[in-house]
């Protein structure tokens, strides 16, 4: 019995030993210098990402009052909830966002379809028209559609009363009417070219068989675009609509430069409040729990879009 029991332990000891010499082995074996190339990309993340979100979170539940720090809790987060021109801005951003949205998309989809079929130099041409306003200067934008809208010299009451569509000039930024959809259409026109040009090439890796295939079936252009295109460009609009949405739930620099934010908070966004709750009135505590909730948001409808769009896709 003592024979049989040490040559069990013998045994256990024996296949122990030789899967720690195969794990040495194998270890010794892996070439770690791969991940030398991913080590920025790391650091990158955890220095400007990761950490200032944790930082942010941290932020947000105490409260500064010069060198005066307490802790609150989940204070600031429930009075916001309370506050009128907080809600107000995060409507506002929801506003903009969700109609903007659709309208980028769908002018995207008809120019490209439109300049996709026209020769290479008028492709060119049209893509670098429509993608000048996304690589311009935002300072420069401002003042261009500033100019546009200015209710004295402004050329677009000019060409409306020309047109007797208003009888005289309107404050196109300064009525709250009219302020936010002012904002709204200088967002569509900067946010078009990229999605522009992402169209166009997915268009030009539609198989043109498929295409044909179903007009021998009868189907006219419609039902083509609907049944065979926009089934395989479905890929590219699930990354401009998340893209898109992202944007214009973090616009900021229009409402700072063009109307801080009035006439009385009707232009406000949840990322213009941010900036003026931190720099201009120092309640940093306040302005990183509007930045979480933000976050929040667009993670829950990114992830929203992800799953109803992705459907299609599969």
């Amino acid at each position: 019995m003592n024979l049989e029991r040490q040559e069990k332990r013998w045994r256990k000891s024996a296949m122990k030993e030789k899967a720690i010499d195969k794990y040495k082995w194998n270890w010794k074996k892996v070439d770690y210098s791969a991940y030398l190339f991913i080590l920025p990309v790391m650091v990158f993340f955890l220095s400007f990402v990761l950490y200032p979100m944790l930082k942010g979170i941290h932020l947000s539940l105490y409260r500064f009052r010069g060198r005066h720090i307490s802790f609150v809790g989940f204070k600031h987060y429930i009075n916001l909830f309370q506050n009128d021109i907080f809600l107000k801005s995060a409507w506002n951003t929801v506003f903009i966002t969700f109609v903007a949205l659709p309208i980028v998309v769908v002018f995207s989809i008809f120019v490209a379809y439109v300049i996709y079929e026209k020769n290479a130099v008028v492709r060119s041409f049209f893509r670098g028209i429509f993608y000048i306003p996304a690589i311009s200067s935002v300072v420069s934008i401002t003042v261009v559609w500033n100019w546009i809208y200015h209710p004295k010299f402004g050329i677009l009451n000019y060409v409306f009363q020309k047109m007797h569509v208003i009888s005289g000039p309107v404050d196109w930024l300064g009525n709250p009417k009219t302020a936010i959809f002012a904002i709204i259409a200088i967002l569509i026109t900067t946010s078009v070219g990229q999605p522009i040009i992402l169209y166009v090439a997915a268009l030009g890796n539609v198989p043109k068989d498929l295409i044909e295939a179903s007009e021998i079936d009868g189907a006219n252009k419609w039902q083509a675009f609907k049944n065979v295109t926009w089934p395989l460009i479905m890929p590219t609009t699930l990354y401009i609509v998340v893209v898109t949405t992202i944007n214009s739930f973090q616009i900021f620099a229009l409402i700072q430069l063009l109307t801080h934010g009035g006439p009385n908070y009707t232009t406000s966004t949840v990322m213009y409040l941010v900036y003026q709750t931190a720099i201009s009135e120092g309640r940093f505590g306040v302005s990183s729990a509007m930045g979480i909730i933000l976050a929040i948001i667009i993670g829950i409808i990114s992830i929203l879009q992800f799953k109803f769009l992705s459907k299609d896709i599969d």
